[in-house]
């Protein structure tokens, strides 16, 4: 799983830079090498229509000589239109106003990269599930009113980006279901803490599809949640309790990866899945459904950027 932080600043700019293989898209690319995942979540990487993008970074992938042919991306929620004022501060049209912060639409988006087969026809896809539907959604509200008003609660999507169910075909032929979601931060967002709330909420979400407690079934095993919550479970922005209730869910469990110690150079939990150095925050999960076998976890670093690359080794069928 990384966040690959590839994402520009207008349509089309990301395929022009991989076509260019611009510095960044091929530091993104030999990291992915170096780790040589089976399933990859891509986060902060531009949608678009037709999937060039996507498709133009697997050939670059397979011509490095690590192919992952199957690919799911999705329209996501970010820049994704409203024509409402979503935040309340009198205007619309901004990258608040749409269904998750973006400058246009497909900004910032994610993309699941895999060797084994997906099985798109039984992907399910929870983008469109609005927030007000949420048991114990904590809707931002003023004078017992949901603020900015009942119209933007009336189509405001929970995911700021997405909220995935997709199965892969395994070699003995049966499903690993991956849960994938990437939060909006839990910061900005006005007087009434929406963006805080909406972090929380979106992080919940799993817990509750995992208790049972949504109109969706819950997942069988074996699966695989992934993703970034923009909240640590003990520091930063946020409510944390939100965190700290997923990483204790008796279905799952929490294979924290090491790194060595400073000091003494033993392996010890790693904590720093961004940004690198003072404040670091643990943001980036992959948790495996309790039943797994976890053999081995871990960061890659890049030489440049904040966000590392984090890898799990599943023993599966």
């Amino acid at each position: 799983m990384f966040h690959s932080g590839l994402g520009r600043d207008g349509p089309g700019l990301l395929l022009r830079d991989i076509q260019r293989r611009e510095a960044d898209v091929l530091a993104v690319r030999d990291l992915i090498i170096e780790a040589r995942p089976d399933v990859l979540l891509l986060l902060r990487f531009d949608w678009d229509h037709d999937g060039l993008a996507l498709a133009a970074f697997a050939d670059l992938l397979a011509e490095a000589g690590h192919a992952l042919p199957h690919h799911f991306a999705p329209r996501p929620n970010t820049g994704w239109a409203t024509g409402l004022d979503m935040d309340g501060d009198g205007r619309t049209g901004t990258p608040d106003d749409a269904q998750g912060w973006g400058r246009f639409a497909g900004a910032g988006g994610m993309a699941l990269m895999s060797r084994l087969p997906i099985e798109a026809g039984l992907a399910q896809d929870h983008s469109g599930f609005l927030w007000r539907d949420l048991p114990g959604a904590l809707i931002p509200m003023r004078d017992g009113v949901p603020y900015p008003s009942e119209a933007v609660f009336a189509l405001q999507r929970l995911s700021s980006t997405g909220h995935w169910q997709v199965p892969l075909r395994m070699a003995d032929g049966g499903l690993l279901h991956v849960l994938a979601w990437h939060a909006g931060p839990p910061a900005f967002g006005g007087p009434m803490q929406r963006n805080r709330r909406r972090n929380h909420d979106e992080t919940a979400f799993w817990t509750l599809l995992l208790d049972g407690a949504l109109p969706f079934a819950p997942p069988p095993a074996p699966f695989v949640l992934m993703g970034n919550s923009n909240l640590d479970p003990d520091e930063g922005d946020g409510i944390h309790e939100a965190m700290k209730a997923l990483l204790v869910h008796p279905a799952l469990q929490d294979p924290r990866p090491l790194e060595p110690h400073p000091e003494t150079g033993a392996p010890s939990p790693a904590t720093a899945h961004w940004p690198r150095g003072p404040g670091a925050l643990r943001v980036s999960y992959i948790l495996p459904d309790a039943g797994q076998e976890s053999r081995a976890s871990g960061l890659i670093w890049p030489e440049s950027g904040s966000h590392a690359l984090l890898w799990l080794d599943l023993a599966l069928p």
